[in-house]
């Protein structure tokens, strides 16, 4: 087979790739039925906006070690700086003001934030002597990286991409080897201080929200009609589904944002039970081969890059399911891959082309240079 296949695309992770490939193209599928058949409308975006960003991943596989460390401090500055600039002349939007307007795109900064902090706390963690890691210095500082962002994010407001800025911040501390009693501690704080940030921190539609997930029935055509119409939709499904283009959910506008936030649900209704096991499937594989490139990285900084890196997919991934299936809130995180939107796929690209460069830095022989 070496004889066969070229050297340069033998050695691609193909492993990652063609689950990656069939879950864009089921995913463009299932947009095309929730477009009424209009391939225009979400379909083909979608699959442009993966091929580009495809050019943008190979770019960044390319990246050598020592010019990403270089970089990491000053990437996240940047984006840093983006946020606030989202602060002052941001474009608003449903409500909430997260978008900056570059002319050419409108640019989400805060969904940047997520590789960018855990590629800034890996570099903060590859230099800390080890002998430190048990004192505040290992503390305070990643914590003022995590809540700045996590702060400027609250503002905008948008808990869900905040919690998840959170998530992938604690997971590379986790990983650095901090003492599981600060975890413990800080579990034991935020249990004491969630009802306060109910009644003082959330806004109105996020109480809403958070009262809801507990019980949807109470208000189903209010603020219980997102997750009871979508959990109509994927119990209507079935176990193979009612057939492509077939949804009625999604087709009859009893769905809310069956493109973006629920296109799990409009899935499950035309693919059934085989459908969601399948881009399960596809998902496990994903992150197995991310889990696989963080154990195999060759020193501290890759693999905390990398398995921070797998627990951001990861959490867009288990908080929209969970979402879709009224196991969490509703806080607006898309499915990777499948929903139809730039900002979503452009950080999962980021995180997948930071991935495969880890992948090519594992490659490199012993004591070899990396080309």
């Amino acid at each position: 087979m070496k004889g066969i296949i070229p050297e340069p695309v033998g050695r691609q992770p193909w492993q990652m790739l063609v689950p990656l490939i069939l879950l864009v193209l089921f995913g463009a599928a299932v947009l095309y039925s929730a477009g009424g058949g209009d391939f225009s409308l979400y379909a083909s975006s979608h699959l442009i906006r993966f091929i580009a960003l495809s050019g943008v991943a190979a770019i960044i596989t390319l990246m050598p070690k020592q010019f990403i460390k270089l970089i990491a401090y000053p990437v996240y500055v940047l984006v840093l700086l983006l946020l606030i600039a989202v602060e002052a002349v941001g474009a608003l939007g449903g409500g909430s003001q997260r978008w900056l307007n570059l002319g050419i795109i409108v640019l989400q900064p805060s969904e940047l934030m997520k590789p960018a902090l855990v590629l800034a706390l890996a570099r903060f963690y590859d230099a800390l002597p080890i002998g430190m890691i048990n004192t505040w210095r290992a503390l305070v500082p990643a914590g003022v990286v995590i809540g700045l962002p996590m702060g400027l994010v609250l503002l905008q407001p948008d808990l869900g991409t905040a919690l998840a800025i959170m998530f992938g911040g604690a997971v590379v501390m986790f990983l650095a080897g901090l003492p599981l009693r600060w975890f413990v501690t800080a579990g034991l704080v935020g249990t004491v201080i969630a009802p306060l940030a109910y009644f003082f921190a959330l806004q109105p539609y996020q109480q809403r929200r958070v009262t809801t997930f507990m019980d949807p029935e109470s208000d189903p055509l209010g603020a219980g009609y997102h997750i009871t119409q979508s959990k109509i939709a994927i119990g209507s499904g079935g176990l193979s589904g009612k057939g492509f283009g077939e949804g009625t959910q999604s087709h009859l506008n009893y769905l809310p944002e069956p493109h973006t936030d629920f296109v799990f649900a409009t899935m499950a209704e035309e693919w059934g039970f085989v459908g969601g096991l399948l881009v399960l499937l596809a998902f496990f594989l994903i992150l197995r081969w991310g889990l696989q490139v963080a154990w195999s990285a060759e020193d501290r900084f890759g693999r905390l890059l990398a398995a921070g890196l797998v627990a951001t997919i990861f959490f867009y991934i288990a908080v929209n399911l969970m979402m879709v299936m009224g196991l969490a809130p509703v806080v607006g995180i898309p499915l990777p891959f499948m929903s139809h939107g730039g900002s979503s796929m452009l950080t999962n690209m980021i995180c997948l082309g930071m991935l495969m460069m880890v992948n090519r830095w594992n490659r490199r022989p012993s004591g070899g240079r990396l080309l």
